[in-house]
């Protein structure tokens, strides 16, 4: 390519000498470099991988593995000294938040695509700091004395938001690198699977929900918070009703959440505000009378479970097939509405609200994953993805911190609420969604063809030689 940039810019060097007007005659004007916002084209897999890297180096200086007692702030490095006056360091970020459940799985994922150590180290560190220090609390939290709350939602999880997250981070952990693991995650799980299979509030037909902001309400953002766990528990412990559980709670969401017509999913759904189940087949959808938002993260949430719940769901399963449709519609859905500059919308079909990072981000990293697994189509998504990186990689600034993030964002019935959520870069839930995102990218780009023809990001079957023609708009070959 560098001898037609060569030659495009003797054009424009003869016509300027000449003083000739530029014009179709004298200049291939459909060489001109485009004015993009932010990148496009083609990132380099070490230049992805020293992105995310930056977001590595911060975050482990936002989140000591330490313990200190809070009178005195002194390090507590003796176990048996732990007393109700001993919590986690604190650092810019919870070690044990569903954020931070889902910055394990990111960071757990981009060791897999880099092989570099450190970022295996980084979750080895943190989830042997949990193990080793929760019977301590635990006794504590037993005797009724009060303990650090961040401990407090491990040993004794009150929400999905407490344990889905960590724990399918700790499975993921189990089952790829039990070596590493000197004190077994194996109690932890397990007590985070009993709070989401046993005690988690759920509707009468055992769909999760929320007794806020109104009575038996469905969030969408819950998809994410237990079905992944459930259905990680099938491939740890070789339990097929896990699978089924999961594959069950994956089909009720949609029923209540999809949106057929827009192929998103709507944010919240409220039972008392919902049309007569009787009135409905029981594979037709269950909608709201209140309006429906179509939240970017929380359509993120529920993509990232559809390919969560895929990676491990058996190919005999019977609801596999229909979870791989609803991805793919949904795929189809998020695609459309993509904005130029790689972004999606705060609200993902309201162009008046902001561009949102984390939202994009989750895209980026569900997009370039489910190519990567032949789900769906390289050719229609590939460009997708990669357009999104470059929208990612342009919000991570030189300390590594994720720009542009809605912080938590409860429920709303109404389209301000929504469009001025603010946006801070010490919200937790761009950091796991861009690593993420990330090191999808980098096996895209080893698993993938992607060139460049016409100015254009393809998807090509196999590697294409670099003397391919290119073709001109008018489908004439170029050269």
């Amino acid at each position: 390519m560098r001898r037609y940039s060569f030659l495009l810019s003797s054009f424009f060097c003869v016509a300027l000498c000449a003083q000739t007007p530029v014009n179709d005659n004298n200049t291939p004007l459909h060489l001109m470099k485009p004015q993009y916002h932010i990148g496009y084209g083609i990132p380099q897999a070490d230049q992805v991988k020293q992105t995310i890297d930056r977001v590595l180096n911060y975050i482990e200086r936002e989140t000591p593995a330490q313990l200190v007692d809070k009178r005195s702030g002194q390090e507590v490095t003796d176990l048996k000294k732990i007393d109700e006056h001993t919590q986690l360091k604190q650092g810019g970020f919870r070690l044990t938040s569903y954020e931070w459940g889902v910055t394990y799985s990111a960071v757990l994922s981009a060791y897999e695509a880099t092989g570099d150590r450190r970022y295996l180290d980084y979750v080895t560190t943190r989830h042997r700091l949990l193990a080793d220090i929760a019977p301590a609390f635990r006794r504590l939290h037993e005797q009724g004395k009060p303990i650090d709350t961040n401990i407090r939602r491990v040993i004794d999880p009150h929400a999905l938001d407490d344990a889905g997250a960590v724990c399918c981070s700790m499975i993921k952990y189990e089952i790829a690198h039990p070596e590493s693991q000197p004190s077994s995650l194996k109690p932890l799980i397990d007590n985070y699977a009993d709070y989401i299979m046993n005690k988690e509030y759920r509707l009468a037909d055992g769909t999760f929900a929320r007794l806020r902001p109104q009575k038996n309400t469905v969030w969408l953002d819950d998809m994410f918070m237990g079905i992944p766990t459930i259905a990680y528990m099938g491939r740890l412990t070789g339990d097929s009703s896990y699978y089924d559980e999961a594959a069950r709670q994956v089909m009720q969401f949609a029923r209540r959440m999809w949106v057929p017509e827009k192929k998103l999913f709507r944010h919240g759904w409220v039972e008392e505000a919902s049309h007569p189940s009787t009135l409905l087949s029981p594979l037709s959808t269950l909608p709201s009378q209140l309006p429906s938002f179509h939240w970017g993260r929380a359509n993120g949430w529920a993509i990232l479970t559809l390919c969560e719940v895929l990676d491990v769901l058996p190919e005999s399963h019977p609801q596999r097939q229909p979870i791989m449709q609803l991805l793919r519609h949904h795929a189809e859905g998020l695609a459309s509405l993509q904005h130029h500059d790689g972004f999606w919308h705060q609200l993902l079909d309201r162009p008046d609200t902001y561009l949102e990072t984390s939202a994009t981000a989750i895209y980026a990293y569900c997009l370039a994953h489910a190519v990567n697994q032949g789900w769906i189509s390289a050719k229609a998504f590939g460009p997708v993805a990669l357009l999104a990186w470059h929208a990612v990689s342009s919000s991570i600034n030189q300390l590594g911190q994720v720009e542009n993030v809605c912080v938590g964002t409860g429920m709303g019935f109404d389209p301000a609420f929504y469009a001025y959520r603010p946006v801070h870069p010490m919200a937790a839930h761009g950091y796991g969604p861009a690593i993420w995102a990330g090191a999808e990218i980098i096996r895209l780009l080893s698993k993938q063809h992607p060139k460049l023809n016409d100015s254009a990001v393809q998807f090509y079957d196999n590697e294409v030689p670099t003397d391919q023609p290119i073709f001109n708009y008018d489908g004439k070959i170029r050269y």
